[in-house]
């Protein structure tokens, strides 16, 4: 009989391609997981790995077996919610994968719902970037995740796991007010800071929560070639919002000049403000009091969020329930832009 548990970690090494990487996520020694995989061998009675270098690769026998370990550690997760179903009840912890303007605007009112619903679960928000989310919840540190995806970054398909969609943002290119140029037409979105030759625009705020969104620049790829010597901010390599920035200019037909480097989207704007350079941020950066000194123009493009969780696991009492208090706290102008993470 084969050992789930050793089938998990043959799973996670047809995903991370090194002894290594998986000892490191699962919190097991090098040569703890090389025993474990011999012995899954001798279980199977064939070779499951072979050495190229420093990786091993999954012979076809070891990557037929992985697809058998998805189905059945999916059925474990589906168990696990009709047990937890029949206890009744919903107590002890849930541990919550989330990204800073989640985390911010719309995660605590969920955890307030949720508690008060539901005072004998104990949810753990961490603080976790969607590019590390798949990795985390199929090595078990996560129960459910926020991710999200971009027009330029789309989401792929992780093996093991399930995404629902929740809702999209607005993407708007920031800008020092009155200090760069702007392509004629570009709508200014209300509230933001008065720009050049654009009469009657009003300092304040972002577009209020549930009113309608000015519509984007009609030609997005002329907004952000405006800026083609400008210098940029992005968030950090490796993020998808850096990615997503640098395939956005490129399809634009420059590569930006990178100044500054910064994930938390506050800091963005002040950075625009001071003249730094121009980012692009997504509708819930840029929100609460507006600085007169930024100037955003709405883009075509759109962030989308999702919340991902193990396949099987999306029936589970806490789960659902976390998805449902979820929703519910989405801001109306986010809901109506409901779209596939």
């Amino acid at each position: 009989m084969l050992d789930v548990r050793r089938l998990r970690l043959l799973r996670e090494l047809a995903r991370r391609g090194t002894i290594a990487a998986v000892a490191e996520a699962l919190s097991f020694s090098p040569s703890a997981v090389s025993q474990q995989l011999g012995v899954l061998e001798r279980e199977a009675g064939l070779p499951l790995l072979e050495r190229t270098g420093r990786r091993v690769r999954l012979t076809p026998a070891g990557q037929n077996l992985v697809r058998h370990a998805e189905a059945v550690l999916e059925r474990l997760e589906q168990a696990d919610a009709d047990l937890a179903e029949a206890r009744g009840g919903l107590a002890g912890a849930l541990r919550i994968g989330a990204f800073p303007t989640a985390t911010r605007a719309i995660v605590p009112a969920a955890l307030v719902a949720l508690a008060r619903r539901h005072p004998g679960l104990e949810p753990m928000v961490c603080e976790t970037d969607p590019a590390a989310v798949a990795h985390a919840l199929r090595a078990g540190d996560l129960d459910v995740a926020l991710v999200h995806s971009y027009d330029f970054v789309p989401a792929e398909r992780e093996p093991g796991l399930t995404t629902e969609p929740l809702y999209g943002e607005a993407m708007y290119l920031a800008e020092p007010a009155g200090e760069t140029p702007v392509p004629p037409g570009a709508p200014v979105p209300p509230g933001t800071a008065e720009a050049p030759g654009r009469p009657g625009a009003e300092a304040g705020g972002p577009p209020a929560q549930g009113l309608p969104q000015p519509p984007p620049a009609p030609d997005q790829d002329a907004v952000l070639r405006a800026h083609a010597r400008s210098p940029w901010i992005t968030a950090t390599p490796g993020t998808l919002c850096h990615t997503m920035t640098t395939r956005a200019c490129q399809a634009a037909g420059f590569t930006p000049r990178v100044r500054h480097q910064v994930d938390e989207f506050a800091t963005v704007l002040a950075l625009v403000a001071a003249g730094q350079g121009v980012a692009v941020v997504p509708q819930l950066g840029v929100a609460g009091p507006a600085d007169p000194a930024v100037h955003l123009t709405r883009l075509v493009m759109q962030r989308r969020t999702g919340l991902a969780f193990r396949s099987g696991a999306g029936t589970h009492p806490a789960v659902a329930a976390f998805g449902a208090a979820l929703r519910a706290a989405v801001p109306p102008d986010l809901a109506g832009s409901r779209a596939e993470a």
